[in-house]
């Protein structure tokens, strides 16, 4: 067999009402004086509120840092590290979507470990150690709560990653109560968005490509498959969410180690350009992604076809399978109400060339595509999503 690596988060507790016992799970790792990152959004609607108080029951003293937004700053993440700091921080928790998570991750790092943030960019280079740190998704999405990669936006357009083993948390906590509020398009779009993840890790080309992260993403697509239409209806469904909160987490163990490609590649611009949600920028793209790498993997592609739509069971595998994959990932974004063009989400034909070789700067996830994609494969696919 090939050889390969596998890490992943150390303890991760699933159940409702998990952030509710937050003192009782986390407060022994975490020690007396916690960090708590989040997002205004998420300490409005009140989620954060039951964790807190259960951290001070236990004893621990919590200071809030609730500025985290959207792609967060570098800025950001630097006011972070800075609030730790002045209180002595022994622990961190990232409470909210990726961005929390993964301002947190950094946060725990740079807090820990003292070093540059400009020393640890990359790919293994993070040196460590980290403070203690607990993650908590309050959208099923991101599975940023198993990865060891965090992306922060450093100035304009540019976004940069830290990617290390180290920012794996100690705890992951998944509590599908916290997931009942979230709307509509939201849900629809981090839905679709974990199952990218699966499919991507499930079709890379990287090395690390292995038998753990293909079992991993197949759960992943039988969960979110199953049960994306089931939270658009029923909302307030706690099997439903609870199902699309450990696909998503299963799709980002698989995605940590067999990383993403193209899809993310081409996403990427659409976001950092015109501040798309990241859910929506994957969905626009993936149609189109897969039906150009189809030649080179529709065999990967039709083996995960019926673990997200079971009515393909009954279609041949290989390029009829494929096809029919890839008609119903249209369908599924359709009916969850996703835009289906870029023109939709006003971004300017104009502006698919510039699009197109910033998505060329993406050479880290391009290598994992199962084809090479040059600039011109790059502009043609945009020009098929606009």
């Amino acid at each position: 067999m090939t050889p390969f690596t596998f890490n992943t988060t150390k303890s991760i507790v699933f159940r409702p009402g998990a952030a509710t016992e937050m003192g009782e799970i986390a407060r022994a790792v975490l020690g007396d004086k916690v960090l708590f990152v989040t997002d205004a959004g998420v300490v409005g609607l009140g989620l954060c509120a039951p964790a807190i108080a259960s951290l001070e029951a236990k004893g621990a003293h919590v200071s809030v840092f609730d500025a985290v937004e959207a792609d967060p700053s570098r800025a950001t993440l630097e006011a972070a590290v800075a609030m730790g700091q002045s209180i002595g921080a022994t622990g961190v928790i990232g409470f909210g979507g990726g961005s929390a998570m993964d301002v947190a991750k950094v946060a725990a790092l740079l807090l820990g470990s003292g070093e540059d943030l400009d020393d640890a960019w990359g790919v293994g280079n993070a040196k460590g150690p980290r403070l203690p740190l607990v993650l908590v998704p309050t959208t099923a999405g991101t599975g940023s709560e198993v990865t060891p990669v965090s992306i922060i936006s450093v100035g304009g357009e540019e976004k940069r990653g830290v990617s290390s083993p180290i920012l794996l948390p100690d705890i992951a906590v998944l509590d599908a109560e916290l997931t009942l509020g979230l709307p509509a398009p939201i849900t629809a779009a981090t839905g679709v968005d974990a199952m990218v993840h699966a499919i991507e890790s499930y079709a890379s080309a990287n090395a690390n490509n292995n038998p753990i992260s293909q079992l991993l993403a197949r759960q992943a697509l039988r969960l979110l498959g199953g049960n994306i239409l089931k939270v658009m209806e029923t909302p307030r469904d706690i099997e439903a969410r609870s199902a699309m909160l450990l696909g998503a987490t299963l799709a980002g163990q698989a995605f940590g180690n067999s990383p993403v490609a193209a899809v993310h590649a081409l996403a990427y611009p659409i976001g950092g350009t015109f501040h798309v949600p990241h859910g929506v920028s994957n969905a626009l793209i993936l149609p189109h992604v897969l039906r150009f790498n189809a030649p080179a993997a529709y065999q990967p592609y039709s083996e995960i076809a019926a673990d997200a739509f079971p009515h393909l069971e009954s279609v041949p595998h290989g390029e009829e399978r494929c096809a029919g994959f890839i008609t119903a990932i249209d369908d599924l974004i359709a009916k969850v109400g996703i835009p289906a063009r870029l023109r939709d989400v006003e971004v300017p034909e104009s502006a698919i060339d510039k699009m197109a070789a910033d998505a060329m700067l993406q050479t880290r996830l391009l290598v994992n595509n199962p084809r090479e994609v040059t600039q011109e494969d790059a502009r043609m696919i945009y020009l098929a999503a606009w």
